[in-house]
């Protein structure tokens, strides 16, 4: 993610390190980008369009010299508004993951850049969780235009944020397996609460008893924020004395709008997940400061009271975020990933 400075980074949570993209620049013309050039696989270059009409560039991988249809992942994204693709290669801990899977796992990929990112038309810091789910919908949808893919063994991976959300991708699309890496199953509010605890906790000069003055402040801020619907600037005119709580801006946090964060309260992950009839792994660092491992247990605990057994959490020792450890994905992460998917595979495809 962005960065890891003050407020455990959260102005840029969600994001990837060093990698944001202005909106102002973000549409570039292709002749003018550097591209990912994989070894075991062609990428193909495509669009579709979201509920409003902006124009969304996919990255499709085929696997090389493979012949017939393929096993496919679908990539749901993480919150922040920068881009899925890849050209310096595993410049991070996610995009180590991309890479590796193109290049080992021999399935086809897709990812989506979202509104304003890269060569997509659109504006992410204005753009809300409704508007950018459709175009995941979108991209998911296209899948049948690829002759190679294989639509019985369609695998959704969702990073960080969009673990969380990526059956609501899929709907009632008939789908291998859930990979959450990084993620969340929880309400939107019950997270923020646990995630402010552990900003304020990090603070050296806090004691005690000033975070939790704090987050009894925020108790009630974010019920107003999520809950209400208010914006922060609004909330913080209303509650003056709630000034010096607010970090980010006042119309949106994380360089999202306020309407993204209220729609994602309006979940409910407890009975999205519930619904859900596949196989999923959950995949969590034991050092994420974002995501708590409540958030991420959450999801497998959802699916295996429904199914028990059907999901299987595993926590990656000492890793972030990014499931890396001093800024390099740790080695059993995608390994994981291919062997659990092709466990769920039938045999002999």
């Amino acid at each position: 993610m962005a960065s890891y400075t003050s407020h455990l980074c959260l102005a840029a949570v969600l994001a990837m390190p060093g990698r944001s993209i202005p909106s102002s620049h973000a549409q570039q013309a292709a002749g003018d980008r550097a591209r990912e050039n994989f070894k075991n696989a062609e990428v193909i270059y495509d669009w579709v369009r979201d509920a409003d009409g902006n124009r969304l560039r996919t990255f499709v991988t085929r696997p090389k010299d493979v012949p017939g249809k393929v096993p496919v992942i679908f990539f749901v994204g993480w919150l922040s508004c920068d881009s899925v693709e890849y050209p310096r290669g595993e410049s991070d801990g996610f995009g180590a993951i991309f890479w590796r899977l193109v290049e080992t796992s021999g399935f086809a990929t897709m990812r989506m850049d979202k509104e304003g990112v890269g060569e997509s038309t659109g504006d992410c810091g204005k753009t809300d969780f409704v508007t950018e789910l459709s175009g995941y919908r979108a991209a998911f949808d296209s899948l049948e235009k690829y002759s190679f893919v294989d639509l019985d063994r369609i695998f959704v991976v969702g990073l960080s944020n969009g673990g969380g959300t990526s059956p609501l991708v899929a709907g009632s699309r008939s789908v291998r397996g859930f990979i959450a890496l990084s993620s969340w199953g929880r309400s939107w509010y019950e997270h923020m609460l646990e995630l402010e605890r552990v900003r304020l906790s990090a603070e050296a000069a806090k004691t005690a008893a000033q975070v939790n003055a704090s987050l009894k402040g925020f108790i009630e801020f974010y019920a107003l924020y999520l809950i209400q619907k208010k914006t922060p600037g609004e909330i913080v005119e209303r509650h003056p004395e709630w000034a010096s709580l607010w970090y980010d801006e006042p119309d949106g946090q994380y360089g999202r709008p306020a309407s993204f964060y209220q729609q994602l309260q309006d979940l409910n992950l407890g009975e999205t997940w519930s619904r859900v009839n596949a196989p999923v792994l959950v995949l969590r660092g034991s050092s994420d400061s974002i995501m708590s491992r409540n958030d991420s247990i959450a999801i497998a605990d959802t699916v295996n009271r429904k199914t028990a057994g059907s999901a299987r959490f595993v926590e990656v020792p000492h890793g972030d975020h990014l499931l890396s450890v001093h800024g390099k994905l740790v080695e059993s992460v995608v390994p994981e990933m291919v062997r659990w998917m092709n466990e769920q595979l039938p045999k002999g495809r």
